[in-house]
């Protein structure tokens, strides 16, 4: 079975081509392009370099969310024109639960983290275990959150576990949770610290093998939170409605 796995849920655009034994190929670009200029042209070039034609892909595999709401909009559509073009199913995987997977089979905590502005972070806490199939899952210890930074590190204090930090939100927020944290912690190298293709893939087959997939036409994005014009849209009615 071979899927393409897409990323475009933060600064990072990322494809990857795999099947069920090896990671055929892999392309990654965070040069500050938009995802509009480079995903569907790294998609092109990634299956053509891997000798892979659209009609011999079995899954196409897309970070879910959270994430950039722009960036989440653009894989998604990509992933649903795949879909619906091939005829294949998708299998929509949470982008924190993907990041993850960098650390697949640590007994470490593992604490993806996205920065979402004014002081918070897209965050969950998982750690692999082994299942009755002989499998290793990742478990979430700590269910996926839009939350304020020292609050969140509270909660993993609370565990009073060894714990890996990753994500463009430990490296904004590093000062605060190095300042905050009172667990034994650290930072994941330069090759780990952001989203991977490779690793969505690698997740994405478990999905698979669990049956876990969905349409075209079911797929939807995973938020967390609305977008800002969302927010400034509701702040702004309810103004209209005290003034009324």
């Amino acid at each position: 079975m071979k899927i393409i796995a897409i990323d475009s849920s933060g600064t990072v655009a990322a494809a990857a081509v795999a099947d069920e034994k090896r990671l055929i190929a892999e392309f990654s670009l965070d040069n500050g392009m938009t995802h509009s200029q480079t995903l569907l042209p790294m998609l092109d070039e990634i299956t053509r370099a891997a000798g892979v034609k659209m009609n011999e892909i079995d899954a196409v595999a897309v970070a879910g969310g959270p994430g950039s709401f722009t960036g989440l909009r653009i894989g998604s559509a990509t992933a649903k024109g795949i879909g619906l073009a091939a005829g294949i199913p998708i299998v929509n995987v949470p982008t924190l639960e993907a990041m993850a997977y960098h650390y697949w089979g640590d007994d470490r905590l593992i604490c993806p983290m996205m920065n979402a502005r004014r002081g918070q972070v897209y965050t969950a806490l998982y750690r692999f275990v082994v299942c009755s199939d002989g499998r290793c899952r990742a478990e979430a210890v700590l269910e996926q959150d839009a939350v304020d930074v020292r609050e969140w590190c509270e909660k993993i204090n609370l565990l009073g576990e060894r714990v890996v930090l990753l994500g463009d939100g430990a490296d904004d927020y590093r000062d605060i949770l190095e300042e905050t944290l009172r667990v034994p912690f650290s930072f994941a190298p330069l090759h780990m610290n952001r989203q991977r293709a490779g690793a969505l893939a690698c997740c994405a087959m478990t999905f698979l093998a669990d049956g876990k997939t969905e349409t075209a036409a079911q797929h939807r994005p995973v938020y967390l939170r609305k977008s800002q014009a969302e927010r400034e849209r509701e702040a702004a009615m309810k103004a209209a409605g005290r003034e009324s």
